[in-house]
C-alpha cells in the first residue's frame, strides 16, 4: 500500500515520534549497517536504455520525448536535478536543461532536431504542456508511456538485485521491532522504533503502523492508538536502495489469537498464494487480481471491492516509485512478462473490527513469479 499518507504527515503524529525515539529497544539500536556490497546501476546500463528508449520511440512515431527531474529522468541519468527538463531526440546526445522555465532553449533544441512529435513524460507539470505549446506551436506534443513505461516496467538484473537488497533492509528492520513489542506502547512509538531501525541499518524508512479496529483502514488513521493484549497490529513500510524500493507489510497479533482473527488471517495468506501463483508469463494483469480475489470471496466476504472484503487492487507495479506501472487489478489486460515486479497485497478489510493485509514483493522470471521475502507463514509468525 501507499506508505505516504496523511498519517505520517501531521503535526501531532510527528511530534509523537520524536517523543518516542528515547524508548528504541537495544534489539534495534544494535542493528549494523547493511550498505556493503550495493552496486549502483551502471552508465553502460543507462546507456542501453536510451537506445531502448530510441527503438520505442520509432515504434511509436515520437522524435524526442521530454521530462522533468523525476523518477523517469533518474532512470535515464542517474539524477533528480530540481527544476531541470531532460529531452531525448531519436538522435544525438539528450540534453538537459537546467534553468526552470527554459521553454525557448527547449523549442530551440527540437527545432535543432527536426522534431515534430513530442511525447511529454506523464508526471511533468501542465505548465510544461501549456508553454511549450506556445513558444512552438506546431509541434505535436502527445504522451511518452509508450517508451518510459515501456522501459521502466522490464527490470534488468542489476534493478532486481537492488529491489532484493531493499528487501531484505526491510525484513532486517522490522524482525527486532516486532519482537519487542510491549502493551500500551502508541502507533507512533512504533513508527520511531522502525525509523531508528532503518537508521542503524544505514538507509531511511517511511512506516505506516495501525493497531486493533484501525487495521481495518487501508491507508491509517489520524487517532492515536495504543496497543492492547489480542490487537492485530499491522505495519506497512518500505525503504530505498539505490533509487530501488521496497514494499512490506506484516499483520500479527500482540498475544494469543482469536480462531476468528486465525480464520480472517489464513484466508488471506491463501488469497496472497493465489496471486503468486496466477502470476504466470502470458497471463493478464487482471487475471491476478482475480485469482486472489476469488479466494476472498468464497470465503464469505466482498463480492467484488465491496467491504468487507477486499476494497483495492491486489498490487501494484514497484521499481524506482513505490508505486509505478502496471497495476493488478480488474480491467487491465496487460500481459505479464519477464521482468515485471509487483506487490502482492490482497487484503481484507473489516470495517469496525480489523483488517489483514499481507504484502510481499515479486518479480516475474520465465517460470513464474517469485517473492523478494519469505511470506509469513501464521498469524503469530511473521517471517518465514
Amino acid at each position: 500500500m501507499n506508505r505516504r499518507t496523511f498519517l505520517g504527515t501531521t503535526a501531532a503524529f510527528g511530534l509523537a515520534k520524536v517523543a518516542a525515539q528515547s524508548s528504541v529497544p537495544d534489539a534495534i539500536k544494535n542493528l549494523r549497517p547493511m550498505t556493503a556490497g550495493v552496486q549502483p546501476i551502471t552508465e553502460d546500463e543507462r546507456h542501453a536504455r536510451i537506445e531502448k528508449a530510441r527503438r520505442l520511440m520509432r515504434e511509436n512515431k515520437l522524435d524526442a520525448i521530454l521530462m522533468e527531474s523525476g523518477s523517469s529522468m533518474f532512470y535515464f541519468t542517474g539524477s533528480r536535478q530540481p527544476g531541470a527538463y531532460w529531452v531525448l531526440a531519436a538522435s544525438g546526445e539528450p540534453a538537459t536543461i537546467a534553468a526552470p522555465g527554459e521553454f525557448k532553449k527547449l523549442a530551440q533544441f527540437l527545432k535543432e532536431h527536426s522534431a515534430a512529435t513530442v511525447g511529454i513524460e506523464e508526471r511533468a507539470r501542465f505548465a510544461v504542456f501549456e508553454e511549450l505549446s506556445r513558444e512552438a506551436p506546431s509541434l505535436q506534443l502527445t504522451s511518452a508511456d509508450p517508451v518510459t513505461i515501456g522501459c521502466r516496467v522490464i527490470k534488468s538484473p542489476a534493478e532486481i538485485a537492488l529491489m532484493q537488497h531493499a528487501n531484505d533492509v526491510t525484513i532486517a528492520c522490522y524482525k527486532p521491532v516486532l519482537g519487542s513489542l510491549r502493551e500500551g506502547m502508541t502507533n507512533a512509538e512504533l513508527s520511531a522504533w522502525i525509523d531508528a531501525g532503518y537508521r542503524a541499518l544505514g538507509y531511511r524508512g517511511d512506516a505506516l503502523v495501525m493497531f486493533g479496529k484501525y487495521t481495518a483502514f487501508p491507508h491509517g488513521s489520524i487517532q492515536p492508538q495504543q496497543l492492547r493484549q489480542g490487537d492485530i497490529v499491522l505495519i506497512d513500510d518500505g525503504c530505498s536502495v539505490e533509487g530501488y524500493q521496497s514494499d512490506i507489510t506484516r499483520t500479527t497479533v500482540f498475544g494469543k489469537a482469536t480462531p476468528r482473527q486465525r480464520q480472517v488471517w489464513d484466508l488471506e495468506r491463501k488469497a496472497q498464494d493465489a496471486a503468486l501463483a496466477a502470476a504466470k508469463v502470458g497471463a493478464t494483469c487482471e487475471s491476478v487480481d482475480a485469482a486472489a480475489r476469488k479466494v476472498i470471496v468464497d470465503g464469505g466476504f466482498g463480492p467484488g471491492y465491496r467491504l468487507p472484503g477486499l476494497p483495492h487492487r491486489t498490487g501494484h507495479g514497484i521499481g524506482i516509485d513505490g508505486h509505478e506501472w502496471t497495476y493488478l487489478v480488474r480491467g487491465n489486460k496487460t500481459p505479464i512478462q519477464p521482468g515485471m515486479c509487483f506487490s502482492n497485497e490482497p487484503t481484507i478489510a473489516i470495517p469496525g473490527e480489523f483488517g489483514i493485509r499481507l504484502e510481499d514483493c515479486m518479480h516475474i522470471t520465465e517460470t513464474g513469479a517469485r517473492m523478494f521475502t519469505k511470506q509469513s507463514p501464521a498469524i503469530d509468525q511473521p517471517f518465514g
